[in-house]
């Protein structure tokens, strides 16, 4: 594909992310309380067979559509295209929640134009959720719209946050912000899957979230998801959001200014 080449129809990088979602969703179900097989990667974190077959099955329904676009994703070595669209693909996210049985993980798929994530899919293989965010043209839930939280406090307000692997270096830090963000807010969750928390952020099921050190397949598909259903994303100090911040907070919009207070003072 050229540089020059002709933005595709978002209608059909919808339909398949979606299609490719459910592959990996198929997978996903066959593995899930069964047997499967696991090895911790260098960043202690798990991978199995699952995740890596899902990956595949992902990838065969993009690039049979979208051969030209390259590939960003999780368990595999990225594929560099001169192509001017990008897949950004996390085939299951919460694996350690998978490999415990525990069924809070998901699907995670973002179309990518020139640098700009278009669209964005994540899919619950198990509840069978599959939330869809098209730039410009919002974001629904099994084909309901959905809209962010209404929650004009923090006090009133569910949050939630995931935190880092890098236990020696990192949580400690993580603990003072979730400790001072316990003090203020009504609640706060920690479900293990930074795509389904922005997924639910947009949704209104939280009202805002954060984390740090999260990779590009964990974020592009909720970040969008979450702006499309009204809500407001950035970094820790305010400044807008990419794919490539290694900070990341979503909210409602209206509560976003006093998580950031909230957090003020942590380290990048």
């Amino acid at each position: 594909m050229s540089k020059s080449a002709k933005k595709p129809p978002l209608r059909e990088l919808e339909t398949t992310a979606v299609n490719a979602a459910m592959a990996a969703g198929r997978v996903i179900r066959k593995y899930f309380q069964g047997p499967i097989s696991i090895r911790e990667k260098q960043n202690a974190s798990l991978v199995t067979n699952a995740d890596v077959e899902a990956e595949q099955a992902c990838v065969r329904v993009l690039l049979k559509k979208f051969p030209d676009f390259s590939v960003l994703a999780e368990e595999s070595e990225p594929l560099s295209t001169p192509s001017l669209g990008r897949w950004i693909i996390d085939p299951l996210d919460g694996t350690t929640n998978f490999v415990h049985g525990f069924p809070m993980f998901c699907v995670s798929i973002a179309a990518e134009w020139e640098g700009q994530v278009v669209v964005g899919v994540i899919y619950h293989p198990i509840l069978r959720e599959m939330v869809v965010a098209v730039r410009g043209k919002g974001a629904r839930l099994n084909g309901k719209k959905i809209h962010i939280s209404k929650t004009s406090v923090l006090e009133q307000s569910l949050l939630t946050t995931g935190f880092t692997y890098q236990k020696q270096t990192l949580l400690h830090h993580e603990m003072e912000a979730f400790e001072q963000l316990s003090r203020i807010a009504r609640a706060i969750r920690r479900p293990g899957s930074a795509a389904l928390d922005l997924a639910y952020t947009g949704r209104g099921i939280f009202d805002g979230f954060w984390e740090r050190n999260l990779s590009p397949w964990d974020v592009a598909a909720g970040s969008l998801i979450v702006e499309e259903a009204g809500g407001k994303v950035t970094d820790f100090q305010g400044n807008p959001f990419t794919v490539q911040s290694k900070q990341i907070v979503a909210s409602n919009g209206v509560i976003h200014d006093a998580i950031l207070r909230a957090i003020s003072g942590q380290i990048p």
